[in-house]
């Protein structure tokens, strides 16, 4: 319990010193005016109030992930309290703040256009694909996982639900932001938010012991804690997903002093979800072993089910239907949503006109419908691994723009060579992978890391002596 408790006065902490630090050393100035006020256009660049665009932005970002990831990253037991509180506050909270206030700085510039103006414009090429199918991936997804849950609760058929959410998708993706997503997604925050104050409240509450923080690995099958854990927890302590978010609402921010409430807020209480699940997990079912059990009866939607039933009794209930049905359906939207705006900047199409945005719309909800009907278990494992390595190259993205400011490129460094090494680890050794042993992958992924640092300090050392000539002429 104690554990517990200092992990989320850590995080709140983490976000008043830690998240003003950052803020402080990017150095955001309100007298630059943002695409809000210079870029309006009535559908995605429509000024908003800093805590709506927070609820939205922690819905974005949130869903399911902090939830279904706490979850799966319990099996490794109280070390996932510190991935979810060292990686939110370091890292996750970060990558979403430098995402969100550089794309405010760049004219609502998305995550290709950012990491291609920061890294070069072969990886914005690459980086553009990577980002659109990633996105397809993601709202197909959550298309097709809704639509199997509710075609399980109510025996309707599946297409039924798939053709009634992909035309909400189509709805939510082309319409102004302010008409659907402005309006539906603070409710939906707000559930989110109640759902896990109220299983926090009750597991604390209710005589469940949450285990004490122990340097040992819980996991049944003695599943490493590197580099697994820090690919299953995503959400809820560094997600790529979110670099893809992110530029939405910073479209949307009247000043940059917001900034810091909205991105690294939003991260912070996206790691304070995290927490409570994996708090959750492993008090409820009585250790790892009892958790893996439920996990392998019913998933992770099945334990959610069971702990909100129990703890929350009805009202649990209408929350957990209402976490697993309508949250990865406001994932998957705004994911559609941001491909439509990736394509749309890369090709250069304006998009005030409705018959632009059903240029892109059309095609792309031809290509996700299509691949409903394809079987994505073997697939949809790379996503892990694809979200973190999206998260790697912003944070690397964010540290080069660092040095071009002559600013502290520390606090997007550090973090981006633990998520090289992170990264590269994992797909030589996952099932998913190359299949190589740990000891040998680990080793290689953290000479990886290093040799990516060395470069970046290279390059570092290149900017300043280019800038000391430059101030010496």
């Amino acid at each position: 319990m104690i554990s517990f408790l200092l992990s989320l006065l850590a995080l709140v902490a983490g976000y008043i010193i830690y998240g003003k630090f950052v803020e402080k050393t990017f150095g955001v100035d309100d007298n630059i005016k943002t695409p809000a006020e210079t870029m309006q256009d009535g559908v995605d660049f429509v000024p908003m109030s800093w805590p709506k665009i927070f609820l939205i932005q922690f819905l974005n970002i949130a869903g399911l992930g902090p939830i279904f990831g706490a979850i799966s990253g319990a099996l490794w037991g109280p070390a996932a309290f510190l991935w979810i509180v060292f990686g939110c506050i370091f890292a996750g909270a970060v990558h979403d703040f430098f995402t969100g206030i550089l794309s405010m700085r760049n004219k609502g510039a998305n995550v290709p256009e950012l990491v291609g103006k920061y890294l070069g414009e072969k990886v914005k090429k690459i980086m553009v694909v990577f980002s659109v199918i990633l996105l397809i991936l993601v709202g197909v997804v959550f298309l097709t996982g809704p639509a199997d849950l509710l075609h399980t609760l109510t025996g309707l058929s599946r297409n039924t639900f798939i053709v009634i959410i992909t035309i909400y998708y189509i709805l939510a993706t082309i319409l102004p932001i302010d008409k659907i997503i402005g309006k539906i997604y603070p409710l939906f925050g707000c559930c989110l938010l109640i759902m896990a104050i109220g299983i926090g409240f009750g597991i604390t509450t209710q005589g469940y012991t949450i285990p004490e923080i122990q340097f040992f690995n819980f996991h049944p099958n003695g599943v490493p804690i590197f580099p697994y854990l820090f690919i299953t927890i995503a959400c809820g302590a560094i997600s790529g997903f979110h670099a893809t978010q992110s530029p939405i609402m910073a479209r949307c921010v009247k000043k940059e002093s917001e900034a810091r409430k909205i991105f690294y807020g939003a991260m912070i209480t996206e790691g304070v979800i995290a927490l409570i699940w994996a708090a959750a997990a492993m008090a409820f079912f009585g250790g790892s072993e009892g958790l893996q059990a439920a996990i392998s009866n019913g998933g992770p939607a099945g334990v959610v089910n069971t702990i909100s039933n129990t703890v929350m009794g009805k009202i649990g209930a209408v929350l957990a239907i209402l976490g697993v049905v309508a949250c990865p359906i406001t994932s998957g939207d705004t994911a559609f949503r941001s491909a439509r705006l990736i394509i749309a900047d890369h090709i250069n199409l304006k998009q005030e006109q409705i018959g632009n945005r059903y240029k892109i719309a059309i095609p792309m909800f031809a290509v996700g419908i299509a691949l409903t009907f394809i079987d994505f278990t073997v697939i949809w494992r790379y996503f892990s691994w694809a979200n973190q390595t999206l998260a790697m190259i912003m944070l690397w993205a964010a540290a080069s723009y660092m040095v071009k400011v002559n600013k502290n490129h520390w606090i997007c460094s550090i973090p981006a060579v633990f998520m090289s090494a992170v990264t590269s680890a994992y797909i030589l050794q996952a099932p998913e992978g190359f299949r190589i042993s740990a000891s040998v992958s680990n080793i290689v992924g953290i000479i990886f890391a290093l040799v990516l640092f060395g470069v970046f300090l290279n390059y570092t050392r290149k900017s300043q002596k280019e800038d000391s000539l430059e101030f010496n002429k």
